[in-house]
């Protein structure tokens, strides 16, 4: 008895929506076959809701029917019909010109809270480094690695630290250590962004020690009468290095007040949602990196102007805003 009740809403089932599910499967092949852009405008508009239908179909399929057959065939024709739907086929390179032109300055944007929070707390480890130097010169070796230092430290003279800012000698080598700093700042990018799950506690310290280094050397510089000349030799490419750290530093924060606040979700799932976003503008943060590498390694060395350095990291921090932060159309799809 049951058996024949469940074949004859087979049958009703199939009488009432059949011409449907055929409708919407030659969209499917159209699409298949050629390209989605073959579709009419007609068929662009039918395709959701045929697609809408024919899961509901398959749902009542799947309660009321033994038709293990048609189950089949609704079960491949909605899998089919899913990715024409949801699955936006692109090339890599309008991906790649989407990532650019709308999904990393939408994830950066999303994230200006943090990036204040964090370019706060990098402007109070400079202050703090600065400070603490002047004071009392014995603090720069515990804010600035040997390996960074270079030699620049207090044992150097007023003309060999005058030197490292506009010597252009050994320019050859320039290029190693551009490579150098670029994964010493991925490093410590790449840290502060991962290290956000731990309550965003390290992330914090990395920025207020990143900031420390730089007012630290700051202070060195101005002991000997070079700290305007210093700023504009670090502003060429810090501009654009110390705001990629704070962005890493931001997502950091982001997933870190994700996992404190979790609001009704589960800690794992509140993080992985603020990581998802916070992922993209990390992955962007090592374009700015390389681009921060460049002008370390030849722009800063080869211009030795003070007020074409100061322009230079004055012009690179209002395109990073503008292209940031400046207003644009969305677009879908």
């Amino acid at each position: 008895m049951s058996s024949r009740l469940a074949d004859a809403s087979a049958r009703d089932l199939r009488a009432a929506r059949e011409e449907d599910w055929r409708r919407l499967e030659r969209i499917v092949v159209r699409a298949e076959r050629k390209s989605p852009r073959a579709l009419s405008d007609e068929d662009l508009m039918e395709l959701p809701v045929l697609y809408r239908s024919a899961l509901s179909s398959l749902s009542v399929a799947r309660e009321t029917s033994l038709d293990l057959e048609l189950i089949t065939y609704l079960e491949g024709l909605c899998a089919r019909a899913y990715f024409f739907v949801y699955g936006v086929r692109t090339s890599p390179w309008r991906r790649f010109a989407r990532f650019f032109a709308h999904d990393w300055p939408a994830a950066v944007r999303g994230l200006w809270r943090e990036t204040l929070v964090a370019g706060g707390l990098m402007i109070i480890g400079i202050l703090v480094g600065y400070f603490l130097v002047a004071a009392d010169p014995i603090w720069y070796d515990s804010l600035v690695p040997g390996d960074m230092a270079g030699g620049r430290d207090f044992n150097a003279t007023t003309e060999s630290l005058r030197k490292t800012l506009y010597d252009t000698h050994g320019v050859s080598m320039l290029t190693i250590f551009a490579t150098f700093l670029f994964t010493h700042n991925s490093q410590v990018s790449i840290l502060a962004f991962a290290l956000g799950f731990a309550f965003g506690v390290p992330t914090i310290l990395l920025l207020i020690i990143q900031g420390g280094m730089a007012g630290a050397m700051l202070a060195l510089f101005a002991k000997h009468g070079l700290g305007v000349q210093f700023a504009g030799w670090i502003m060429i490419h810090g501009s654009t290095e110390l705001f990629a750290i704070t962005l890493a530093g931001a997502a950091g924060l982001s997933i870190g007040w994700s996992v404190v606040f979790p609001g009704e979700e589960s800690r794992l799932v509140s993080a992985t949602r603020s990581g998802k976003a916070a992922g993209t503008a990390m992955a962007g943060v090592i374009v700015m990196l390389m681009v921060a590498g460049l002008l370390e390694g030849l722009g800063r060395q080869l211009i030795l102007n003070d007020a074409m350095r100061y322009g230079i990291g004055v012009t690179m921090l209002i395109l990073w805003f503008a292209f940031f932060y400046l207003p644009r159309a969305e677009r879908h799809g």
